[in-house]
């Protein structure tokens, strides 16, 4: 049971221990097989596609492969970073548009990827993301003495760290919102 559970936790090196069980003790005999040993070696830093489509030239299987990869990597994206989660529309505007938007979404994140990159190849369009969440958009209310209300929609100043990080990528917050002023509640 213990062999049986050390192949488990270890399938690929135990590919290179023959390991023979004696009938009558309870001991067991292993040797090193050196020819899978080698095979494994050689075989180092590769990487193998296995495929049934025989008549199409290995570039360009290649080729497919990484666009798979990139598609992978796109549903990731949408599932985790973007955190797209599945929504039972019932109408097919709705599930168009709910299409649209994740796609719209996904381009923005790979849109700040590539820009991000010359800049700090280590930063994530995630990490980016998660240091805006820090700036927040409020309604400030100050009443009027004539009993109105004047509404000021603004956002917090964002940190240092971000003021530089908008400098680096050569954007800029939008301007504040105009004020609002709502009527009185007592007009008639």
């Amino acid at each position: 049971m213990k062999l049986g559970a050390a192949r488990q936790k270890a399938p690929s090196a135990w590919r290179l221990v023959a390991v023979k069980l004696a009938e009558k003790e309870a001991t067991f005999r292993y040797r090193l097989r050196r020819d899978k040993l080698r095979q494994a070696r050689r075989r180092e830093g590769r990487y193998l596609l296995r495929t049934n489509l025989t008549e199409i030239e290995p570039a360009k299987l290649w080729h497919f492969y990484l666009q798979l990869v990139a598609v992978e990597e796109a549903f990731k994206n949408l599932k985790g970073d973007l955190a797209i989660r599945p929504i039972f529309h019932q109408l097919d505007r709705r599930i168009e548009a709910h299409i649209f938007i994740a796609f719209l979404a996904y381009c923005l994140h790979v849109t700040l990827g590539r820009r991000l990159h010359p800049l700090a190849p280590g930063l994530t369009p995630r990490s980016v993301i998660e240091k805006f969440a820090a700036v927040q958009m409020l309604d400030v209310h100050i009443p009027t003495t004539d009993g109105r209300e004047l509404i000021l929609t603004r956002y917090t100043q964002p940190e240092p760290e971000l003021t530089l990080l908008l400098d680096k990528l050569a954007l800029e917050l939008p301007a504040q919102p105009p004020p609002k002023i709502t009527a009185s509640a007592t007009a008639l």
